[in-house]
């Protein structure tokens, strides 16, 4: 072969080499990228060619589907929508999706790794394809009461509501909400519209947002509950009946600035007992201030405080700082300062204490099923840690019914069941110049000890009398409502 002809080839050769490695380069190593492009429309063709499947509540679908004109045959429907929407999410054709739509995603379409070899067989056989069945650990009832309680408050908040043998999610309910069902579309007409009008920017009241995992509030005296615990934990004292070395007035250490109580209360040398009852200021922050930083922050820690948790939706860490100034300690020992919590966290505080002092991690997904409905994966429960003894958890438990029998909690008393809980005021806005957030914290117990249900509640009420906001004013009856609903489905 001569000269020139020789270069040709090498050139030609070449060439042809740079083609099969551009080509492998795209069909393999960018191969997600394209497939997950957000301008690649045959992907979106595919994933709302066939049925989504639902998501499942005590049995039932909250979720549908409904045939649509146009490329996209399938767009996702959703009954109840605005109350389930903490719980769901929103799946969209021109929006993407969120919470359990995005995270179960796999299952959901039917294109999960897991349904490969059903997948197969389906392709074989000429069967169209189908999504599988997400099954949540809720109770319909118990979301009910939560959803329908905020609702009527009228104001913003969260309720959610654990099993604290399990783990299981039983109410996530957010107010105010939103229907995934009027964005679920891709009209120009009246999905974006609704969608703009959901945003932040162009609705002040957020209605996306996940109040129950995503907000963080100062969780006020509900907090005394953790540093009561802290308290018998550490050997602070040694039960409920103890009176404690707290001087009325009582002066920050570090500081002359006097830590006032809510009015004139009992909190002189009061027990811890007497201090949780009518929530003393005094007694928790010197109680918190003499426990110390570094063992505060240990037991927040062992309750869930700092650290994001997964449900599997993710929850926003509650705040529990360290490196405090004795004065800051005791502050953020009654749930002020820098203490900030979801509403996820204060009832995770409670199931746990409601537990015999063992946390389990919450959970709102017990079950992913294929669309022949055999189970693909099973949640079990797990234990999250121990933030106390059974001793002393049974020690708060007295302290904490004692709040509902003779307390600041008594709207949160049902008849025949024993009610343990902790009410909270905390403050809002710049020298607490807005109205305070109103807490509750509950647990409701059997007979025989077990407990069924803990419960958090947290009202943002702008438009509220600021003299008549309390904890056990706005937030109890929702919660007592909520244990009822819980309870009465268990009889």
């Amino acid at each position: 072969m001569n000269k020139p002809l020789r270069r040709v080839a090498i050139f030609c050769g070449l060439l042809m080499l740079a083609l099969l490695v551009r080509n492998n380069w795209i069909q393999y190593a960018q191969a997600d990228k394209l497939r997950t492009d957000e301008k690649n429309r045959r992907v979106a063709i595919e994933r709302y060619a066939s049925p989504r499947g639902d998501i499942i509540v005590d049995g039932e679908p909250i979720t549908g589907h409904k045939a649509t004109d146009g490329d996209f045959a399938y767009k996702r429907t959703y009954k109840d929508g605005a109350m389930w929407a903490p719980v769901t999410g929103y799946v969209s054709q021109a929006f993407g999706a969120n919470q359990l739509e995005a995270i179960e995603d796999g299952i959901l379409t039917g294109n999960d790794d897991r349904l490969f070899f059903r997948n197969t067989l389906d392709m074989l056989t000429g069967k169209k394809k189908e999504g599988g069945n997400v099954v949540t650990t809720l109770n319909g009832a118990a979301q009910r009461a939560a959803y329908e309680g905020l609702k009527k408050q009228g104001g913003k908040g969260s309720v959610v509501a654990l099993e604290p043998s399990t783990g299981k999610i039983l109410a996530l309910a957010s107010f105010p909400s939103y229907d995934p069902s009027t964005i679920a579309g891709n009209s120009l007409k009246t999905d974006a519209k609704a969608w703009d009008k959901l945003q932040k920017k162009n609705n002040p009241n957020d209605p996306m947002l996940n109040r129950a995992l995503r907000e963080v509030y100062p969780p006020g005296s509900t907090f005394k509950v953790v540093t009561a615990a802290a308290a018998l934990e550490h050997g602070l004292v040694e039960d409920a009946d103890e009176k404690t070395d707290t001087p009325l007035p009582w002066v920050m250490t570090g500081t002359r600035t006097e830590l006032k109580n809510d009015g004139d209360l009992p909190c002189k040398d009061a027990t811890l007992r007497e201090a949780l009852r009518v929530s003393c200021n005094t007694v928790f922050g010197k109680a918190g201030a003499d426990i110390g930083n570094d063992k505060m922050l240990e037991t927040a820690k062992k309750f869930g405080f700092t650290e994001e948790q997964f449900t599997p939706v993710r929850s926003s860490a509650s705040v529990f700082s360290e490196n405090m100034e004795p004065s800051q300690v005791a502050l953020s020992s009654i749930g002020q300062f820098n203490t900030a919590a979801t509403p996820l966290q204060m009832a995770m505080v409670s199931a746990a204490v409601a537990n015999n002092g063992t946390l389990m991690k919450p959970y709102m997904v017990d079950e992913l099923q294929a669309p022949s409905l055999d189970t693909v994966e099973k949640t079990d429960p797990e234990k999250l840690s121990e933030p106390m003894s059974a001793k002393n958890a049974q020690i708060l438990q007295s302290m904490m019914e004692t709040v509902v029998n003779d307390g600041t909690g008594k709207n949160a008393q049902i008849s025949g069941v024993t009610v343990g809980g902790k009410t909270g005021t905390a403050q809002h806005g710049e020298n607490n110049s807005k109205n305070p957030y109103a807490w509750f914290i509950s647990y409701a117990k059997n007979s025989d000890g077990s407990s069924p249900v803990a419960v958090a509640v947290v009202i943002e009420d702008e438009n509220a009398v600021r003299g008549e906001i309390s904890g056990g004013g706005l937030a109890a009856p929702i919660a007592k409502s909520v244990m009822e609903a819980v309870i009465k489905g268990k009889q």
